[in-house]
Order: C-alpha cells, then structure tokens, then sequence
C-alpha cells in the first residue's frame, strides 16, 4: 500500500503513462503488497522509482563488467585508485573521490575481484552516484571502503523481515546445508531485477530457482535439506537519499514540484490533485 501525506493511494490515480514497464511493475507491487510505503509527496515516490531502476541497471552493468567473484583472500583492486588491506577490504585511496572509484570499478572490472556482499554494496553505490548530485556523492562517502557488508551510514542500509519483494531490493537465499570446504556458497546475496529474475555476483542473472539450484550444487555429502530465499529484504533509505537528488529531476513527468503544494482532494478510495 501506498501513503503519500497521509492519505493511501491506488495506482489508477498516478499518471503511469511517465513510466517504464520495470517502474509500473514496482508500482503495482507497493499497491499490492499489505507493507505500507509512505512519502511526504510524490516526488519522494517518483524518487524511489527511478532509484530502484537505477540499481537494477547497475546490477545488470556490475554483471557485465569483469568482475570476477572470490574470497576475501583473493580480493583485488585497481591499485591507481584503491588500496587493498590483508582482509580483502578495497578502501579509496586519499585524495581519490569515491566517484571517480565507482565509475573505475566499471569501467576496469577485470582489474577487481571480490564476494556478493561486496558486490551488493558496489551496486547500490552505482545506482546513488546515477541519482544524486556527485558533489553530495563524495561528501557522503568520503574514505569509502567495499568489503563484505561494511557500508557507510549514510547510504541508509537496512535489513528488516518481509515478503514485499521489490525490484531493487537486495535478497538473500540461504544453502543451509554447503559444503564446509566452500563457506562462500552459505548462501547468495542478490538484487531483485523484476520479473522473478535475480543478480548473484558468482551466479549471475537467473530465476529464484536458477539460483537455488546453483547453490545446492555446493552442498555437503548427504545434504538433505535445499536452498530457500529468506523472508528478508534489505534496501535503502529512499526518503533519506531524496535530500540529496540531482536538481531537476523533480520537473520530469507528471511529479512535478509543483505537484507537492497543489491541493489534494479524496473521493472514496482515490486521492486527487487539483
């Protein structure tokens, strides 16, 4: 369900001729869903929209890339840009905008190696730095560092229990039953892209059973028990990043800065703009 100033909305009211299929997908599912999302206007929602593609593009362009999957061990890095500490964590090198880094690990994949939870957190930098003013970009995220789940705060990174699957969200499919000698393939962090197709650095871009079928083949002998998708979703603080949106993206479309002082009016279930 969605809420914009206290008031829930239905998808029928928004002008959805604005957006793509992936982003009407994403709209249909937050009406849906009994989770309720609240905005303060529409812009907040418009928001949230283009943010998840974003990280379903970025995704899609870290698959592309190089980068190849390993261990913490055989972490690897663009030296130019990055320093690599004997745990395996990428930290940027002083001097170096966290910017300049991101675009790099793109841009130089087969230069980077590291596990899917570094690469989860590659990908939701990808898609802020897409969104957000770079000069905001670097001030967030000044003395960045890509290793396991280690973020900085103010991406607003949060995991909480739930089934409202998103397109964007990252999800996770545990494999209770690995192999012991190949700890990595505990399980598989991933970014939902829409459409029951899922992003596993290590695994690629699949269904939910492509990925677990992937898993149980690192199970250990006389595994009995297969690998299953959480009810867990984990994704980013959208309102709190909104603050820091590229100027002008608010003109795009019907969810206009306009649209946030207009009156709204409710007739039975709908909600209107005058």
């Amino acid at each position: 369900m969605i809420k914009i100033q206290n008031a829930y909305q239905s998808n029928n009211i928004l002008n959805t001729s604005i957006l793509t299929g992936e982003q009407k997908e994403i709209l249909d599912l937050m009406v849906k869903y009994e989770e309720v999302y609240s905005y303060e206007h529409f812009n907040q929602l418009k928001f949230e929209l283009d943010l998840r593609i974003e990280i379903v593009k970025a995704a899609t362009a870290l698959y592309q890339s190089g980068v190849k999957f390993t261990t913490f061990e055989y972490s690897r890095c663009n030296p130019a840009l990055w320093n690599l500490t004997s745990q395996g964590a990428i930290v940027i090198k002083p001097g170096v905008p966290p910017s300049e880094g991101i675009r790099d690990l793109y841009a130089n994949g087969k230069l980077y190696a590291f596990e899917c939870a570094t690469a989860i957190v590659a990908v939701f930098y990808r898609a802020v730095l897409e969104i957000i003013e770079e000069r905001h970009f670097n001030q967030l995220f000044a003395g960045m560092i890509l290793y396991d789940w280690h973020y900085d705060d103010n991406l607003g990174v949060f995991t909480r229990r739930g089934n409202d699957f998103l397109p964007g969200d990252c999800v996770y499919f545990k494999n209770p039953d690995f192999d012991p000698e190949k700890p990595q393939w505990r399980g598989e962090n991933t970014i939902d892209m829409g459409y029951d197709l899922y992003y596993g650095h290590g695994i690629g871009i699949k269904d939910a059973e492509g990925i677990i079928a992937s898993l149980n083949k690192y199970r250990k002998e006389g595994a009995v028990q297969t690998a299953y998708m959480l009810s867990q979703v984990t994704r980013l603080d959208y309102r709190y990043l909104y603050v820091y949106r590229k100027a002008g993206r608010e003109i795009q479309g019907t969810f206009s800065l306009a649209d946030d002082q207009k009156i709204i009016s409710k007739i039975g279930s709908a909600v209107y703009l005058k």
